[in-house]
């Protein structure tokens, strides 16, 4: 079976490495990567674009847009980027000029909205720049949704709620909600429901290694709290699948999934949903 991580993490952002090292145990390098990707049978992963400009500041306001993988390192070459926005300097200098050029390269699949990071709703006409081009270049727009990894963020401006109305006034516009917004995951699998250009991924519900996705697949009241959202959406065609490596390693987080998912629809939430999502990262893998 194909699959694509569409939720990655691959910048020099110091609590991705401190995850990667203490917690969930794996070699967060380029050549980590890569041979995660080989060892799960992923064929390729978007990665979400975010950068620090001084350690520890992630979430930090002084990012310059777009903001983007680690290119301090060659990447594998099945990695493709979701260019991370910062709304504070989003208007300085040349930034959305630089952003619109950057959206052209063919490497770059979608926008990612740190909701919940920055103090601002997704509907705050700070975005109105990033929604017309989204719309310009037939790119979808991800969002994150629910717990931030940080302790700076505010959890008001990540609730799943907070997002419907731009979900409505940008009917045009691909979304994709991260995390299906844990842990509001029934606001989240309402609005999924309801929204026919909202998709959902499925990343980021464990943080640590083999052996801490082995014991929570093994906690039911754990394992229901997805199952119950995913069941009552029923919306298995925008479901995507996703780890936010290297929070846990991919082959055992796909395992966890698995564990959710009826296998009648593996292929579409752990392969084709994505190239849904993704139209320019579907004509890069299918010619």
């Amino acid at each position: 079976m194909k699959i694509i991580d569409a939720h990655i993490h691959y910048s020099n952002i110091e609590s991705f490495h401190d995850t990667a090292r203490t917690l969930a145990h794996i070699d967060y390098s380029a050549a980590g990567l890569q041979e995660e990707f080989k060892r799960a049978g992923v064929i390729a992963g978007v990665g979400m674009g975010v950068t620090e400009t001084i350690p520890g500041a992630f979430p930090d306001y002084a990012a310059a847009n777009p903001m983007m993988l680690d290119l301090s390192e060659k990447l594998p070459p099945n990695l493709y980027t979701c260019v991370g926005i910062n709304p504070l300097t989003l208007r300085d200098g040349n930034q959305l000029e630089e952003l619109e050029h950057t959206l052209q390269q063919d490497h770059v699949v979608g926008i990612k909205l740190y909701a919940g990071y920055y103090h601002y709703y997704v509907g705050d006409p700070i975005y109105d720049p990033i929604y017309e081009l989204a719309s310009t270049y037939n790119l979808p727009i991800v969002i994150h949704g629910g717990l931030t990894y940080s302790d700076s963020g505010l959890l008001k401006y990540s609730h799943p709620l907070s997002m419907e109305e731009t979900f409505l006034k940008h009917r045009d516009i691909t979304f994709m909600m991260c995390h299906l917004g844990d842990p509001w995951v029934m606001d989240a699998a309402a609005l999924l429901e309801k929204n026919p250009n909202l998709y959902a991924d499925l990343s980021g519900w464990i943080v640590g290694d083999d052996a801490k996705v082995e014991r929570m697949m093994q906690e039911q009241t754990y394992t229901d709290h997805f199952r119950r959202a995913i069941v009552f959406a029923e919306r298995y065609d925008r479901l995507v699948f996703g780890t936010d490596w290297p929070l846990v390693p991919l082959d055992s987080y796909i395992r966890f999934v698995k564990n959710l998912i009826p296998e009648a629809y593996w292929e579409q939430v752990f392969y084709s949903n994505a190239l849904r999502v993704f139209p320019k990262l579907e004509k890069l893998l299918n010619g």
